[in-house]
């Protein structure tokens, strides 16, 4: 069965997909890595990308982190500064 998932964005993936969040319909099996795929998917440009973490529950995770019903995610796109 299918959930909705809320995903926020922040930098350079907030220009890419041209909103601060979006909401994406995930299977109960999905993973962190399988989320990337389908974001990836929709929105090429984030293949442009070196690197992109993702934060569940204000925690980063792995790829292979299954996703639940109610978690809080975050993209995080690489920071340059000095």
């Amino acid at each position: 069965m299918a959930h909705p998932l809320t995903i926020a964005l922040f930098g350079i993936t907030r220009d890419i997909v041209g909103a601060s969040s979006l909401t994406l319909s995930i299977e109960k099996s999905t993973d962190v890595d399988s989320l990337l795929d389908q974001l990836r998917a929709q929105y090429p440009r984030l293949t442009e990308l070196n690197s992109l973490l993702v934060a569940v529950n204000s925690e980063y995770a792995e790829g292979n982190q299954l996703l639940k019903k109610g978690d809080e995610i975050a993209l995080i796109p690489p920071v340059s500064g000095g």
